[in-house]
């Protein structure tokens, strides 16, 4: 039996390996295993370790996420988090009130920022635990989709179109930041960096728009991380632009479940891993007979010939997902992932 990491490198180069890898992204589950709340959890790097660790051994996972939550970044540039009970915590006020401030605003350094260092230690700490027999999974947010949180979503799509100068001058700050944010999570162990990128997702904008902006910025960006990268839009779509994607060179894109997973397959055509398309909100409600059902259509629209990964399609379990469910989805995958897939027509 191969291990994590050599099953997911034998998908990435597009072979088939024991059986389909499985990325169950159980970020803030790590809490529920260690009776805290969300915010306690994710106060303390031993926390996450924990969690992840008692997560992997219930779960299997093909993957370790020392990931907290998006926000940690807009805390960098001097914002705050609201948190929550029952869900992911997300940025509070605008760290930009007005299109003026960009002109002052610097990319913060990441060893300033506590919790990018807390993310840097849990990284290291689990590398510790597994050394190169699991994936362990960065994340970074594209200097293109980071505004949202740092102006939200009217503004900056105001400023693209009115302010090009200003525009320019934030994603030069936020490129700077991301790819020292990213480097740093690679030389703290992590395997690959997921670029998340959901403004480029025309479910957002238009093709148009995205070649003049989003592109440009992801051409630029990622030849800068020092390690492998997979760009996921965060449950938009994404079969319009699946050639641009391409062009960037990133390893794995995240696929929504609004698209079918067999043209993605197609279109990836070797060029990179498709990875999805569990649909998360759904999951909720599923039962373990239904979750059997949608990782069974999964593999047999995806899996053949390697080159995919099961995943949910955001890139994160909801809080209110049960545990019978994600056993489930595990045995399932079990169960209809071994290769040779014989039962798929």
């Amino acid at each position: 039996m191969m291990t994590s990491m050599q099953r997911v490198l034998t998908a990435l180069g597009h072979r088939e390996p024991d059986k389909v890898p499985l990325f169950l992204l159980t970020t803030m589950h790590g809490a529920k295993e260690l009776g805290l709340s969300i915010r306690e959890y994710y106060s303390r790097a031993e926390h996450v370790v924990e969690g992840q660790m008692r997560l992997l051994a219930k779960y299997r996972s093909d993957c370790l996420v020392p990931f907290h939550y998006a926000g940690l970044e807009c805390e960098a540039f001097g914002g705050d988090t609201v948190f929550y009970d029952d869900g992911p915590p997300n940025a509070g006020a605008p760290v930009i009130r007005r299109p003026e401030d960009i002109d002052r605003l610097e990319p913060p350094k990441v060893a300033d920022g506590a919790g990018l260092v807390r993310v840097l230690e849990v990284t290291r700490q689990l590398k510790a635990r597994v050394g190169d027999t699991v994936p362990i999974i960065g994340v970074a947010i594209s200097p293109f989709s980071l505004p949202v949180m740092q102006m939200g979503f009217e503004p900056y799509i105001r400023l693209i179109y009115e302010q090009p100068e200003r525009f320019a001058r934030l994603m030069a700050v936020n490129q700077a930041f991301c790819v020292e944010w990213a480097n740093a999570q690679l030389a703290a162990g992590a395997t690959a960096i997921v670029y998340f990128d959901p403004v480029s997702s025309p479910t957002n904008i238009s093709r148009e728009l995205y070649l003049k902006t989003g592109h440009r910025v992801a051409l630029e960006t990622l030849p800068q991380i020092k390690g492998a990268t997979a760009i996921h839009l965060a449950s938009g779509r994404g079969l319009a632009i699946v050639d641009d994607i391409a062009a960037t060179g990133t390893a794995g894109v995240g696929v929504s479940t609004l698209e079918d997973l067999a043209e993605w397959k197609a279109a990836a055509r070797g060029r990179f891993t498709v990875i999805g398309n569990l649909n998360g909100v759904e999951m909720r409600r599923w039962t373990p007979a239904q979750a059997e059902d949608e990782v069974k259509r999964a593999i047999g629209k995806a899996g053949r010939g390697g080159g995919f990964i099961l995943a949910d399609n955001h890139g994160e379990i909801p809080w209110q997902v049960p545990e019978e469910v994600l056993l489930a989805i595990r045995d399932a995958a079990d169960r209809w992932g071994r290769y040779p897939l014989d039962w798929v027509e």
